[in-house]
């Protein structure tokens, strides 16, 4: 396997790659695989063969998802605006199922939570959103909702996007849309979004008590009036670890997650966003570039004047991105003092469909063809996994797939 070290990127680095395919080993998780046995005898105790590489149908349209060792694609039935969809699922590179959604409008993901498939979407022209449970192994409609689903848990979070007043935040059951429990129906609730889905929730209206839930059990974690005596105003809240932390206009302030109680201050003027980076927080500038601060005090321990946006942390580095005057531009910083590790300009990082997943870099070869390599951050380097050709590439752990010249999309497992 050829391997890129970060610490000596070069431009030339790809041209001795080969072009031939990697063979396929070990157990896929998401896969979407093409089975052509060749049986000797039936006694054959030989295992079946498994290819690295196939094709399932897309057309104009269509979107294919990766998910556990399938691949969903989902596409229109006809050319006609507010067309209904469908969903096919394939495995093993054969059709396993296909399920008619009931109502048209756009889907723009698909995940597997238990033996069920959710898909979740604008519901048409309205633009409020619906989730649409189906079984894994039928395709069957099991239930449908309109509202956004957000995985919590083993459980989802569903919230309504319609703008009719007051609705609830609700708790449901994956396997029937069962109602487990329901959020106070406010319109100052927000939903705390990490890696895995919805890790809390926020009550933070204009003036009065910031509440946050639990986003398992809704139970009432902390309450406390943060501006006692101030006039009403809507408030930028967010969290990062174990912090609660309100963006002002002349810095950010933080408070104890679990308490509410004040933490720190910091003078950072034109802040955008926060986030959780392993053992700093990231606070983005809204003229680009961003601060390593220091979680416990708020003291900024680096700054970057181009950097702006955190992909993925992990061993101490961060992947980062320029700002959206060099879109795309990747790159590899030290957390700890904000160095940078490597430039990781021409690679694109290819949008990832499963939780807990490796993320993947691509890189322009010329001809149509890319190539594929994993991030290994810790160890600052990029092994090469695969040569692909096509567009529009998306991961999951063990499976690629990427839009072909002709619309329908190449599948490719990974070594």
């Amino acid at each position: 396997m050829t391997v890129i070290d970060l610490g000596e990127l070069r431009d030339d680095t790809v041209s001795d790659v080969p072009g031939r395919a990697p063979r396929a080993v070990g157990r896929p998780f998401r896969v979407l695989v093409v089975l052509l046995v060749a049986l000797v005898t039936l006694a054959s105790a030989t295992p079946p063969a498994r290819p690295t590489r196939w094709t399932v149908p897309g057309g104009t349209g269509a979107s294919a998802f990766v998910a556990g060792d399938r691949v969903y694609v989902v596409r229109p039935l006809d050319w006609r605006p507010g067309a209904l969809r469908e969903v096919v699922a394939y495995r093993d590179g054969r059709e396993r199922w296909r399920s008619r959604l009931p109502t048209p409008g756009d889907v723009v993901s698909v995940w597997e939570m238990g033996d069920r498939v959710l898909a979740a979407g604008p519901n048409g022209p309205d633009q409020a959103w619906q989730t649409v449970a189906l079984e894994a192994a039928t395709g069957r409609l099991s239930w449908r909702q309109n509202a956004l689903g957000y995985p919590a848990g083993d459980a989802l979070l569903l919230q309504p996007t319609t703008a009719s007043g007051l609705q609830e935040v609700r708790r449901v059951a994956v396997a029937d849309g069962r109602t487990l429990w329901t959020a106070p129906e406010t319109p100052d609730l927000r939903f705390v979004l990490g890696p895995a889905g919805v890790e809390g929730l926020l009550v933070v209206p204009e003036s009065g008590e910031t509440v946050v839930l639990d986003a398992v059990t809704g139970e009432r974690l902390a309450a406390r009036d943060l501006h006692p005596g101030e006039l009403p105003t809507q408030r930028r809240v967010l969290t990062a670890g174990d912090l609660v932390l309100e963006i002002r206009e002349d810095g950010v302030a933080a408070y104890q997650r679990q308490t509410l109680r004040s933490r720190w201050t910091a003078d950072l003027p034109l802040l955008d966003y926060v986030d959780s980076c392993g053992d700093v927080l990231c606070a983005s500038r809204q003229t680009g570039g961003m601060w390593g601060l220091d979680p416990a005090t708020g003291a900024v321990r680096w700054a970057t004047d181009r950097w702006a946006g955190v992909w993925k942390v992990d061993g101490g580095r961060l992947l980062v991105g320029a700002g959206e005057s060099d879109d795309g531009h990747l790159a590899v910083l030290d957390a700890d003092d904000g160095r940078l590790v490597a430039d990781l300009a021409g690679w694109t990082a290819v949008p990832p469909n499963e939780v807990g997943g490796p993320l993947f870099l691509t890189r322009p070869l010329g001809g149509g063809r890319l190539l594929l390599a994993e991030l290994d951050l810790p160890a600052g380097r990029l092994p090469v996994r695969a040569v692909l050709s096509g567009v529009d590439c998306s991961a999951g752990h063990a499976l690629v797939v990427c839009r072909d010249r002709d619309g329908d999309f190449a599948v490719r497992r990974l070594p």
